[in-house]
């Protein structure tokens, strides 16, 4: 596509009348008439154009013209017509080979040649729109492929965050996203869509950054009072997130003020019950449970495998989504290489 200083249409002909060519053009389109090959080649060197029209002859080379323009990256989308000169299915035949886009040959018509340059001008326009396009869709995906990298180191860092506040056997938050890749995977999500809930999973605990350390690393049973205290790190987790502009961190909030609701309604904070609970919060409660079961914490020692699944088994229809449960179950060897790689002692 050209700027507004660049001409539509270039004229190449050695005539000594181009007025005969360049008043089917003019008034329509901005016309540049070259009477040389050479001149041509210096005046397309830096500029761009629609449509190039050239007149082959005894004194201008056509085809070799076509050849030199066609390798210039800014010409590539140009149209290129080429007035035919000689035999004409050989004449054709050349000037397409060496790079034309048209090919008229003699007798020329008037009306004949400005509807074919016409088209040719809307399909050079059109290419450079199309290419423009393709332009701005590919720096729209580098800058969404930034942004995504941004968002993901942000929460990567807030992940950082509540683990060092919470986490005493250390590696609590990726046990609980790989947990939940598994159950995802066992209920049949998508890839990414799995993906998206397990990074968001790791901020599930994010709003116990506001719980003192005397109630959260207090060795045993917490008093009414501390227990409502801790309850509410879900209503802070999702305060926390739930305005950012950030479909991840949305989902995060979600996540933070969901996980702890029970299948059968008896959960915190709101008392959800079933279905009513998004998914993604059903899925990190299966997770979140399974991963304190068997992890050392102050005030416990960590549980067996086996019987972390059987608690899992026996609240499923009460505390969790069964369909969870079973997803989670059917991935089992996956569960257990994951611990054997991450372990929840507090030793490791």
């Amino acid at each position: 596509m050209t700027s507004a200083a660049d001409p539509s249409v270039v004229i190449v002909t050695a005539r000594p009348d181009p007025a005969q060519l360049s008043r089917l053009f003019a008034p329509a389109y901005a016309t540049l008439v070259l009477g040389e090959a050479e001149a041509a080649r210096s005046a397309l060197a830096d500029q761009g154009t629609d449509l190039v029209l050239i007149e082959d002859g005894p004194r201008l080379d056509a085809i070799g013209l076509v050849r030199d323009l066609r390798r210039l990256p800014h010409l590539v989308r140009t149209s290129l017509m080429v007035l035919g000169s000689g035999e004409p299915a050989a004449a054709r035949r050349r000037a397409l080979e060496a790079g034309a886009t048209d090919v008229v040959l003699p007798p020329l018509d008037g009306f004949d040649l400005q509807i074919r340059a016409r088209n040719l001008v809307a399909l050079s326009r059109a290419q450079a729109g199309a290419a423009e396009a393709e332009d701005l869709a590919r720096e729209m995906r580098r800058v969404h492929a930034q942004s995504a990298q941004r968002e993901r180191e942000i929460i990567h860092r807030l992940m950082l965050a509540a683990e060092y506040r919470d986490d005493q056997a250390g590696g609590h938050l990726t046990r609980v996203a790989g947990c939940v890749i598994a159950i995802a995977d066992g209920l049949g999500l998508p890839e990414e869509e799995a993906n998206d809930i397990a990074l968001a999973s790791t901020m599930h605990d994010i709003g116990k950054i506001g719980v003192a350390d005397a109630i959260l690393r207090k060795p045993g049973p917490l008093s009414e009072a501390e227990r409502v205290e801790m309850m509410e790190h879900a209503l802070r987790g999702y305060r926390m997130l739930s305005d950012s502009p950030s479909r991840l961190l949305r989902l995060a909030a979600e996540i933070a003020l969901t996980h702890h609701e029970r299948w059968d309604g008896t959960g915190y904070p709101r008392g959800l019950k079933g279905e009513a609970i998004p998914l993604p919060g059903r899925i990190t409660a299966v997770a979140d449970v399974f991963d304190a079961l068997i992890s050392d914490r102050v005030y416990k020692p960590g549980w067996p495998l086996d019987r972390a699944r059987s608690f899992l088994e026996e609240e499923a229809g009460r505390h969790f989504d069964p369909a969870c449960v079973w997803a989670f179950l059917s991935r089992w060897d996956e569960v257990v290489a994951l611990v054997e790689d991450r372990p929840a002692t507090r030793a490791a």
